[in-house]
């Protein structure tokens, strides 16, 4: 692998933000959905399950890559030689972060997908009743916290992952442009973060308990 490596990393990255970062903020604009009410979340689901060819997308566009983005990930966590300890600057501890929190959310993403989209896949669960699952998630105490500590970890992965992405690939080069990006990203990933959270707390809602009529009878 060894000789191949520069082109294993390019790919690695490149696929973390396409298509793996776009799937990222999609999910997240869909979640988002939620804290206009039980409704909205559930007419952005149809649409999605709407899309032509969404088994074919999901398999070739997210789930693949993905796969392919968290193994070669951890793969890069395990020979990553860690330094904070001795050098304990900003960007060295972001490094330091940018592995962790990939694979605290590896472990994350693997577990949300068996709770919801392979559910559907195997019809334990309808789409169109994820947003009670979510409820049922988002009103325990310890699955709360772990989907906002998984959240929060996906987040900043691709914030951080971004600011890498720009430097490896040219884009911001001098000092300058990389502070400049420094502070765009952990912005977004400020924005992102609380995103999730907002979404996570409108699952809570007594709403969410059973589908809306709209739902029903499209049904």
């Amino acid at each position: 692998m060894t000789g191949n490596s520069y082109y294993f990393r390019k790919i690695h990255s490149l696929l973390g933000v396409i298509p793996v970062g776009f799937f990222l903020i999609e999910h997240l604009i869909t979640n988002y959905e939620a804290t206009k009410g039980h409704g909205a979340f559930v007419d952005q689901i149809n649409w999605l399950n709407g899309l032509p060819l969404v088994l074919f997308l999901e398999i070739f566009g997210i789930w693949l890559p993905l796969l392919y983005h968290a193994v070669y990930g951890l793969y890069v966590a395990y020979q990553a030689r860690n330094n904070v300890s001795r050098f304990g600057y900003f960007r060295n501890q972001m490094f330091l972060l940018q592995r962790v929190t990939g694979v605290i959310t590896f472990l994350f993403v693997a577990w949300h997908f068996f709770e919801t989209r392979f559910q559907v896949a195997i019809g334990n669960v309808e789409h169109q009743a994820l947003g009670m699952t979510m409820h049922e998630i988002a009103t325990n105490p310890v699955l709360f916290t772990v989907y906002v500590i998984g959240t929060v970890s996906a987040a900043f992965h691709f914030c951080n992952g971004m600011w890498s992405f720009l430097v490896s690939w040219g884009i911001t080069v001098g000092p300058r442009a990389q502070r400049i990006s420094s502070f765009v990203w952990m912005a977004l990933f400020v924005v992102m973060a609380v995103m999730f959270i907002m979404s996570l707390t409108a699952f809570t809602g007594s709403e969410f308990q059973q589908l809306p009529v709209e739902a029903h009878a499209g049904h």
